[in-house]
Parts: structure tokens; sequence; C-alpha cells
């Protein structure tokens, strides 16, 4: 059970306090309700440019990096299509740089075309790298266009293309950051042995001051229904075929979720489940198969994707797939095998709250979801599913007019 306090400034800035006395360390984590989800189609990866641009220094703090390491403390950054989120970790004592560091870029990041361009060239040459020149990068890239077709999830994080970040002006940049990164638009959650009327004392210090803006209203187009088979076959210089298969599923609030999930660990969790087994232990037919789904704020999908053993045709190997989806559909899941899922994602979780920093990732994120003590309710979610849900959730989304199948031929020599 992990206990916290919910306060807001009057600039709108919401903040969670968690106390942990186990802990010499505290977690700090700044929550950005924008992501790659929130970009102009022809203007993608700001969200992650951002992500870097952060770190850049701010007016007052030129190296964000060097007053950290000074105190001993840690950060780092991530985003997503649908948030972007900072962390910091630092001794107890030394809280206060945290609030320093966080509130001064906040109010005024350093806007210079040095910066600019730097961090530019890093998000370029992280395109490159991970995306265009490495074996699979380029997966999502066509994955998501396939399976989105309005929604704006059709694009990666990374952007749709180079010359979007490219071709960024410094107006384009400083118009993104005076639009979502706002106080009344971000999520404060303050995890370890921390007294709560002081983080309330010193949230007013740094953070009270900063005016809110205007949030836009998020509009975003609903992705229809799909009712018929998508597919896309590309060559690449890779050293193994393999297949991706992308079935649509529900939202991260979504009612069928926590079946949703439990269904694709049963599918692919480990060595003892039915994908492994099947087709990777007794079938020889892939070197490795996984699934999973995405968490995501809109509806996301649940992913089946494998490597192929040598020889194994691209229609053998995904029959054999078709053929285990089928089983999970006709047959209900036995006892066992669903309290085994359950039960490693309960250890999983009980695992993650040892984390300073999970927690205080989580309640941010689960705040923004709407209520941060939904944390306390993952496991119950897991453990109240039945196999006759199983059963209903795999025969409404495991279905081939629900699929966008991408197959990725290496090039024959």
């Amino acid at each position: 059970m992990i206990t916290f306090e919910k306060f807001t400034l009057k600039n709108g800035l919401k903040v969670i306090v968690h106390w942990d006395k186990s802990t010499p360390i505290v977690a700090f984590n700044l929550l950005y309700n924008v992501g790659a989800r929130d970009e102009n189609e022809n203007q993608t990866g700001f969200a992650h440019l951002f992500e870097h641009l952060m770190f850049g220094g701010s007016d007052n703090i030129p190296n964000f990096d060097e007053p950290l390491q000074r105190v001993g403390g840690d950060n780092n950054a991530f985003t997503s299509n649908d948030i972007t989120n900072y962390y910091i970790t630092v001794p107890k004592n030394n809280i206060e740089t945290g609030f320093w560091l966080e509130s001064d870029r906040m109010l005024k990041l350093a806007f210079t075309e040095k910066s600019l361009e730097v961090q530019r060239n890093v998000v370029i040459e992280e395109f490159k790298q991970n995306y265009l020149n490495q074996p699979y990068g380029d997966v999502w890239l066509l994955l998501r266009p396939l399976t989105y077709q309005v929604h704006p999830y059709k694009w990666a994080t990374i952007g749709k293309e180079i010359s979007h970040i490219e071709n960024a002006t410094m107006d384009d940049v400083k118009s993104f950051f005076y639009t979502h990164y706002l106080p009344n638009n971000a999520i404060l959650s303050i995890a370890g042995n921390v007294d709560v009327e002081e983080m309330k004392s010193l949230c007013e210090k740094w953070f009270g001051d900063i005016p809110p803006g205007v949030i836009k209203k998020r509009n975003l187009p609903k992705e229809p229904q799909q009712t018929e088979p998508r597919r896309l076959l590309v060559e690449r210089d890779v050293p193994a075929n393999a297949i991706y298969k992308a079935y649509k599923m529900c939202n991260r609030k979504g009612a069928d979720y926590y079946i949703t999930d439990l269904l694709s660990d049963i599918l692919s969790q480990g060595k003892s489940s039915r994908l492994y087994i099947s087709l990777v232990k007794e079938q020889k037919l892939f070197s490795e198969i996984n699934s999973h789904i995405l968490g995501c704020f809109d509806d996301g999908l649940l992913v089946i994707d494998g490597t192929l053993q040598d020889g194994v045709s691209f229609e053998t190997a995904e029959n054999a797939i078709l053929n285990e989806i089928e089983r999970v559909k006709t047959d209900l899941i036995n006892g066992l095998e669903l309290n085994k899922v359950k039960n490693k994602i309960e250890s999983s979780h009980q695992f993650s709250e040892t984390s300073i920093l999970n927690k205080a990732m989580n309640l941010a994120i689960s705040e923004l979801l709407g209520d941060a003590n939904e944390v306390n309710k993952e496991v119950e979610n897991y453990q109240k599913v039945t196999a006759k849900e199983i059963y209903r959730v795999a025969n409404e989304i495991l279905n081939e007019s629900n699929c966008s199948t991408l197959i990725y031929a290496k090039i024959k020599n």
C-alpha cells in the first residue's frame, strides 16, 4: 500500500507526496501531460526534442547536470506518445536542489540557437542510429502508420521523418514549450523520507510564482474500428525474417485493459508460455517470439512478434501463430495457467515498489489517468480477471479483421 497526500498550488501544479522512511534517497518526478500525440502531423518529434532541450539549461542554470552531480544526485527523462517525464534522485538533505533545477527550467528554458542546434543534431543522429541504420530499427516507423490511419499514434515518438526536426525553427520550439510546459499541465510527485508540510512549503517557494498558461483542449481524432486485415511486406538487410502482428485493443483506462494484459502474458510470458513452448521449443519455427501490449492512454495494441528460423516460410510461421490464437479463442484457460501469470504480475509489482523512483513515477502517471490511488488497486485488478473474460476478449480482438501484419523479410542474396 503506497500512502500519499495530494495538494494543488494556485497555479494549477498538482503535487503528490509519498513518505517512505526506509530510504535516504528522495525521488523527484515531474510529469508533463504532453507526448507525441499532441504534435502537429507536419511537425513531429517535438515532444522528444524537448526531452533533450530541457537538459540544455535555463536562464539561470546553464548546465543542468553539474549542480545535481555536486550534491550526489542523478537525473534522466523519457518521452512516449502520451507523456514526457523528468525525474531526479537526490540525497534527502539536498532535495531543494531538485526544486531549484526543475522550477527554473519550467519557468524559463534557455532558448538559444546553440542549444537548439546541439540538441537537434543529437536527435537527428539518434533517429539515424536507432531507427534507420539498425536492424529492425524502422519496425515502428512502418507498423504505426499501418495500424493507425487517423489517430496521431500513427507516428513514433522520434517523429515521422528527420526533416521535421531539421526544419524546426526557434519560433516553432518556443510555441510548443509555452503551450505544454506549464505548471497547470504538470504533476510533481515526491517520494522519500520527507515531511509533507515541508514539501508544501518548498513547492510554494520554488513553483508557486510560476504563472499558469492556457491549456488547449485535447481533441484528437478517434481511430475508426478496423474492419479488414492490413498487410505490409518490406525487405531489409537483416539477419533473419521476422513477423509482427498488431491487434487493436482498449486504452489504459478501458474495462478490458487488465484482461488483455493477462491474455498477452498467457501467450508469451516466459519459457513456459504457449507461444514459446509450441512455436520455439516443439515446432522450432521461431528463434524467439513475444507478445505484449502498449499501455496507451488512447486505444492501444496487442502485438505478437517473432523471428523466424532459417528455412521457415512466412506462411508456415504465421499459420502457426494463428493456430495458437485459435486455441486461446476456443478453450477456457485453466485455473493453474491463469494463476501462474497473475502471480508473476503480483511479484513483479511488489518488486517494483522497492524502488522509490518507481513509486513516484507510478503515482504521477496514475494521477494523470484520473486517480493516484489506482496504484494500490493494480494487483487486485489483475486478480479479479476470470478465464471467461480472457476467452471473451480473445474472441473480440484476436481476429484478422482487427489485425495489421508487417512481414519483415531479409534481402535474399
